[in-house]
């Protein structure tokens, strides 16, 4: 059996390519049937962007910030007021630690050494950063609890801000890392 799907290249990486996604998005659940969508969003931007698009379309809808300490003690960069909104639209929101940016990057840091889950992050940084974030996410929205494992799950990422990367990704637990699968990959910028 032979699959066929069409393939987004963005020009350029970021933000302005999220429509595009959200796009790509639509038709992939409705042509194929998806359940759950996960979506990067460090400030709620995008999260607010799909959430609003697709409270109708009856999917499980998981928006993954950063921890709370990304950028310092006890702050959130999400704003308090689009996560009530991305609540209010059914969708569920995840704050949690990036699973390659644990401990082993503060050793790095201070050893100089190159750990396991960097070489990961860096391997899958070699598809691009959307690509890593997408399997970071869809393991933590696992991790949670938020979404089943073994699903096919839609993931969105981006590079910095927005969305410019669409994939489809076979859920797991950060803890059986090696049964998650990445099946598609949808769209993402081509450098």
């Amino acid at each position: 059996m032979m699959i066929k799907k069409v393939v987004t290249y963005f020009e350029k990486p970021g933000r302005e390519n999220s429509e595009a996604c959200l796009d790509i998005v639509k038709d992939a659940i409705r042509q194929y049937g998806y359940k759950h969508l996960v979506i990067a969003s460090t400030e709620g931007d995008t999260g607010l962007l799909f959430s609003r698009q697709l409270k109708d379309e009856g999917i499980n809808i998981v928006v993954v910030t950063h921890c709370a300490n990304f950028k310092g003690p006890n702050v959130e960069e999400i704003k308090q007021e689009v996560k009530e909104e991305i609540l209010s639209l059914g969708a569920k929101i995840h704050t949690g630690t990036m699973v390659t940016h644990s401990i082993e990057t503060a050793f790095s840091a201070k050893f100089q050494g190159l750990y396991p889950t960097l070489i990961v992050a860096n391997t899958l940084r070699r598809f691009s950063e959307g690509v890593k974030v997408c399997c970071e996410i869809v393991m933590m929205a696992t991790d949670a609890g938020l979404i089943p494992e073994g699903q096919e799950t839609l993931a969105v990422a981006g590079t910095g801000r927005g969305a410019d990367t669409v994939t489809v990704i076979r859920s797991s637990a950060s803890k059986r890392f090696l049964d998650l699968k990445v099946l598609e990959i949808l769209a993402k910028p081509r450098n």
